[in-house]
């Protein structure tokens, strides 16, 4: 069963997050969901600024407030940083700056390698939030985030067992409160 982090993991995780770029790598993950090679990959007219649109794999996202001044912040460095840069990447380093290549998964995921709270498990993580705050339905998981029906049906089922869990630690919990009543 798929687990959620706990607060303590994601709080070092943006400790550990100390560049515009890897503090937009680090929402991207943790706000919407997107795998390593899908941030990499992104870019600049993936974004969508006037619109508050994000388009990751294929699909359209609404740009959130905290993505929005994280992306802001990042192309402003990036501009400064690199002003003649040819790289439409959304995200370029020293290496691609010069190029047009992407930058590599390696270093989209260096910033918090080591980290309980890595890409992959905010990756998850958004997820099963999804599961359990709009219920355990793996069609909305799978047109909110392009998942595959196994994979969809795999968040569901974990949050479904999730909040099971907690409506049973509720109801012992409030058992023991009638009783000292």
């Amino acid at each position: 069963m798929l687990q959620p982090l706990v607060p303590e993991q994601v709080r070092r995780a943006v400790a550990a997050a100390t560049t515009p770029a890897t503090r937009l790598i680090l929402a991207f993950a943790a706000v919407h969901a997107p795998r390593v090679a899908q941030i990499a990959t992104l870019m600049l007219d993936d974004v969508d600024i006037g619109n508050r649109r994000l388009t990751i794999a294929g699909r359209v996202r609404p740009l959130d407030d905290l993505t929005l001044k994280l992306l802001l912040n990042w192309l402003e460095h990036r501009r400064t940083r690199w002003p003649n840069t040819a790289n439409h990447h959304l995200l370029i380093n020293n290496q691609t700056a010069n190029r047009t290549t992407r930058a590599s998964n390696h270093w989209i995921s260096t910033a918090i390698r080591g980290q309980a709270a890595t890409l992959e498990r905010l990756r998850v993580d958004r997820q099963l939030e999804e599961a359990m705050d709009h219920g355990p339905d793996p069609l909305h998981l799978a047109e909110v985030f392009g998942l595959d029906e196994k994979t969809a049906m795999r968040y569901a089922d974990s949050a479904r067992r999730l909040l099971e869990t907690s409506a049973e630690s509720w109801s012992v919990v409030a058992a023991s409160t009638d009783d000292q009543c």
